[in-house]
């Protein structure tokens, strides 16, 4: 079973995203925040429905709330969520 999606589980997926991903947390802002002009983005919380981001547009930070299409049961629906989430907005990308 997942863990259940706490504060420290959120802390733990913004780290990791924000070391290891940032490209994607950009790539959240830029789509699903409705900030395409956004430089970076770094990913400050997690809960059931949605995320709280941080992006940097002409160098002003700028909070983004993106809620999720459902609500999310536990870490485990969280990771699958960030990865769909993902390539829905490489395929927006693209497409445009």
């Amino acid at each position: 079973m997942a863990d259940p999606l706490t504060a420290q589980i959120s802390d733990r997926i913004c780290q990791h995203m924000n070391q290891d991903h940032s490209d994607a947390v950009l790539l959240y802002a830029q789509t699903f925040g409705n900030t395409p002009q956004a430089e970076s983005a770094t990913l400050n919380s997690v809960d059931s429905e949605g995320m709280n981001l941080s992006a940097t547009v002409e160098g002003n930070q700028v909070p983004l709330r993106i809620t999720f299409n459902h609500s999310l049961r536990d870490s485990e629906d969280a990771h699958y969520t960030l990865i769909d989430m993902l390539k829905q907005a490489k395929t927006i990308i693209n497409n445009d």
